[in-house]
This record gives structure tokens, C-alpha cells and sequence, in this order.
């Protein structure tokens, strides 16, 4: 994850190529109303947007600007991998076994971190940085051949959340037992999402859309006095099309897919998805995933696990674990879209899976 002043690519930069999955609109005439307003900016290597409908009393547009920013900066300090003095670099710097104290924000992201990694049967992982830098997704870009099977074991070694060790007596403080590195690349925009919501709240503010990166939370009603209305983009198309539309209130949304970068050798396409528990790109049809959920940081992480497991596997989860998940999957030439059923509520149009 990097800062607003980085403008170097992502470690796992492929996971901000999902910002483009999913894109709001205010559709049908709510762009543009007098009554809600945007303020925007960058950070943690992409865009943010925030509009709002304003309220008696609420702080001046300037204020507004910098408590957003300083939230998002407060991910950065503590999750910026380019940033040597964050606390993920710090902790990333040290051997095993050295116990190093973590902020109240840290533990918070590697806890529901480690949670659906658990409960996704490890197809959720924040420890798989060094397999996606090995395929050739991290900030050295494209490796023009697949490595060996035999390079594979050897990084997969230090592959895992069940070598980290978390405590919480006494504070928060956290243990690797091997040489294990950290990137919360795929969960902390949902967490800056979050901050940013109750950041918002506790100023006054509740009917709001707050987007990083393509995550989101949206409260209350949109300035037109109905639910927040958002498309999902149908995936593979030049003019971005939309595949669904919901209608939307007080909750969370994010989208991973698996269609916009990857790479190709001798016909064999290569996708950005590594599953952690064997070190290989997934190789299944399931080319985009949306999670609505309370928190943007837990329907981030989902998010990214369900493309993981695949779409028989991944429904399977979703209906074990509660999750509104919309999802489309590429049968041959088509695209076939279903959902979970505690994600029907949000359709407009009824159950239309097809």
C-alpha cells in the first residue's frame, strides 16, 4: 500500500485494479444534486471520494478535506509497506520470534485478517505478499516465465498466518515464528473506509457515500432522499457497462475480480489471484465478486478470499457464513451472474440470476 506521495506501483498492485470492478453512480439524475456535494483526493495509492449531504451544523468543507485525509494517513503510518518507519515495515524488518508492540488500529486489520482467513480455509491470506512478488505482481512487475515448482516450495515456506502469534493481555503485541512479511494491501482500503465512516459520524454527518479505491460505505439516504443506488460493472467490457444495479443503505461494499491483470505464456493465461495454500494463480471462471457487509474492511478481505475459492466453494462459504455475495462467473463465451440469498434484498430487480 503506498501514500499519496508514492508514486511508485503497489507491491500487490493488482489489488487496486479491483477499484475499477466496481463504480458508483449516482444513477438516474443523482449526480449533480444541489443537495449533496464531493470532496475527493489521493491516498494509499489511489483516489478517494466522499460525498455528502450536509446537515445543520456541520463543519466547513476545509475541515471536512483534512479529517478525511488524516484518517487515511493514519492507515498509511501504520500500513505503508513503502514507508520504512510504519509499523508493517518495522515489524516486517524484524527476525522471528522478537515480540513488537502494534497500534489498536494494526491489531484490529490482522485480527479480522486472520478471522476470514480461518473461515475462508486459508484462501485468505495477508502473508502471500512474497508469492505474488514471485509471480511477477509485485513492484518489479511481469517475470515473463511462470517459476519453478520448485521456487514455489521454497517461498510457500514462509507462507502463512499460522506462523504469527497475537496477544492481547497486555496491549497488543504480535510474534513471527519464521520469516514471514505482512501486506494488508487487500483489506486496508476497506479499513480507511471505515475510519473515514466514523470519523464522519462523530462529526454529525450520517448520509454520506464514502469510496477508497473502489470500497465503499454508504449511510443514510442520497441527496435525492431515497437509497444510495450503485452499479456493478459487467466485467470484459471496453465501455463499462453496468451488470447490476442496487439500491443501498448503511452498508458496506467491495468487489474483486479476477479478469484485468494477468499474463499469458504460450497460451496459458497466468491471473494475479494466487491462492496462498498452493503458491499457483487460480485457474477457475469466477471473474468478479461483490460483498456487502457492515464493515469495508471485512467485506474487502471476503472479497478478495471468494475469487480465491472459486465459485462452488465460495457460495458454499458465503451461505455458511452469512455474506451477501454477488457473483459472475465466465461459462465459455457468456457470463453468468447468481448470488447468495442474503444478498437478494439488495436487487432491483428480483432474483435474477442468469
Amino acid at each position: 500500500m503506498t501514500s499519496a506521495a508514492d508514486t511508485r506501483s503497489h507491491p500487490q498492485g493488482w489489488l487496486f485494479y479491483f477499484c475499477c470492478l466496481l463504480w458508483t453512480a449516482l444513477l438516474a439524475g443523482c449526480q449533480g444534486e444541489p443537495e449533496s456535494f464531493t470532496l475527493s483526493g489521493e491516498s494509499m495509492g489511489t483516489t478517494w471520494h466522499v460525498t455528502l449531504v450536509p446537515t445543520a451544523g456541520m463543519p466547513d468543507r476545509a475541515v471536512l478535506q483534512a479529517g478525511i485525509e488524516a484518517q487515511l494517513e493514519r492507515v498509511n503510518q501504520s500500513m505503508s509497506t513503502y514507508r520504512e518507519d510504519s509499523e508493517i515495515s518495522r515489524f516486517n524488518a524484524l527476525a522471528p520470534d522478537t515480540w513488537f508492540e502494534v497500534s489498536e488500529d494494526f491489531q484490529a486489520v490482522l485480527s479480522t485478517a486472520m478471522a476470514v482467513g480461518w473461515q475462508s480455509e486459508g484462501a485468505y491470506d495477508v502473508t502471500v505478499g512474497p508469492l505474488v512478488d514471485l509471480w511477477g505482481f509485485g513492484p518489479a512487475g511481469h517475470v515473463g516465465t511462470p517459476p519453478s515448482d520448485d521456487r514455489i516450495t521454497d517461498v510457500l515456506e514462509n507462507v502463512g498466518q499460522d506462523n504469527l502469534r497475537l496477544d492481547g493481555e497486555e496491549g497488543y503485541r504480535l510474534l513471527k515464528t519464521r520469516p514471514v512479511s505482512l501486506d494488508f494491501s487487500s483489506i486496508a482500503k476497506g479499513y480507511g473506509v471505515d475510519l473515514v465512516a466514523r470519523w464522519l459520524d462523530a462529526q454529525g454527518l450520517d448520509r454520506y457515500l464514502v469510496e477508497v479505491g473502489g470500497e465503499m460505505r454508504l449511510s443514510g439516504m442520497s441527496g435525492r432522499g431515497d437509497p444510495w443506488r450503485v452499479a456493478i460493472e459487467r466485467p470484459e467490457s471496453a465501455l463499462r457497462t453496468a451488470e447490476q444495479a442496487i439500491s443501498v443503505t448503511d452498508v458496506a461494499i467491495a468487489t474483486s475480480g479476477d479478469y484485468r491483470n494477468y499474463f499469458e505464456v504460450d497460451g496459458q493465461r497466468f491471473s494475479h489471484s494466487i491462492d496462498p495454500r498452493r503458491g499457483y494463480p487460480v485457474s477457475h471462471d469466477l471473474v468478479s465478486v461483490t460483498v456487502l457487509d457492515n464493515s469495508a474492511m471485512r467485506a474487502d478481505a471476503w472479497a478478495t478470499a471468494l475469487v480465491v475459492l472459486g465459485q462452488e466453494r465460495a457460495m458454499a462459504v458465503a451461505m455458511q457464513q452469512g455474506l451477501a455475495v454477488y457473483f459472475i462467473q465466465r461459462q465459455g463465451d457468456t457470463l453468468h451472474s447468481s448470488h447468495s440469498p442474503a444478498f437478494a434484498p439488495f436487487l432491483e430487480n428480483g432474483d435474477n440470476d442468469r
